[in-house]
């Protein structure tokens, strides 16, 4: 079989019709075949191929922001576990003050938790 090749104008008419329809019912459908010198069959199987490329092209848009997203939530595993082994090291280093946790501040600009002393 020969591949059905459209005219400019053709693909043209059938992409502003799928813009406002994505699925045509019968008469749409011949219709739209009748003014396109096109075969009813030929409109519905250019309608599934738009519809599948569509799906795809949204896929892979997920597929990307969820990458994204996979990224931020990893560097900011990365940060709260390093924040933990800091935590950890002052709680097993010796009580310089009364009360370890009266020495635990938060900057509030790089939201990192820091012993408070004559140094902070």
């Amino acid at each position: 079989r020969k591949k059905l090749r459209l005219s400019k104008d053709q693909a043209a008419v059938l992409e502003e019709c799928f813009k406002t329809h994505s699925t045509l019912n019968p008469k749409q459908k011949t219709a739209l075949a009748n003014r396109l010198g096109l075969r009813p069959r030929q409109v519905e199987v250019w309608f599934q191929n738009r519809r599948a490329r569509t799906k795809l092209k949204q896929t892979e848009v997920d597929c990307e922001y969820m990458k994204r997203w996979c990224e931020q939530l990893a560097e900011q595993n990365k940060r709260l576990e390093k924040e933990v082994a800091e935590l950890r090291a002052l709680k097993a280093a010796p009580a310089q003050q009364a009360s370890p946790a009266a020495t635990l501040t938060m900057c509030p600009s790089c939201r990192r938790v820091a012993a408070a002393g004559p140094s902070a």
